[in-house]
């Protein structure tokens, strides 16, 4: 199956020559996603929490558009910029994650934009058995 670009309705222009996400037998690569808004300017600017959930939001629709649920998500990789910011990205990550959690790996490194305190990566597994 070759692979599918996925762009949610209303996604803004990527950065990069990139799409928001990746659909190829039944698997969904999401791409780093920051918490810009549509003009890529970071929102939320200094509040952690708040800038989890507008990632984790943008990465639901994005699995949404390729027809899935957060509940199919297998894998995210986290990038933080301060692990003073762990306690409250883990807070907020929990509420996306209510049942069975996905595998994930968090590190601390720089981001694209400074003002940028997470960045979030993910994969899903959308594709129905046999």
């Amino acid at each position: 199956m070759p692979m599918q670009a996925i762009i949610p309705a209303g996604s803004g222009k990527p950065l990069a020559p990139y799409s928001p996400g990746a659909a190829a037998d039944g698997v969904v690569y999401v791409s780093g996603t920051l918490p810009f808004d549509k003009d890529n300017n970071v929102i939320h600017i200094g509040d952690p929490a708040a800038q989890t959930r507008h990632v984790l939001t943008t990465i639901a629709s994005v699995i949404e558009a390729a027809g899935g649920t957060m509940a199919d998500v297998t894998y995210n990789m986290i990038f933080i910029t301060d692990w003073a910011n762990y306690a409250a990205i883990n807070t907020v990550y929990a509420e996306f994650f209510p049942g069975d959690k996905p595998a994930r790996y968090c590190i601390q490194c720089g981001l694209v934009k400074p003002d940028a305190l997470i960045e979030i990566s993910t994969i899903a597994h959308v594709g129905k058995p046999g």
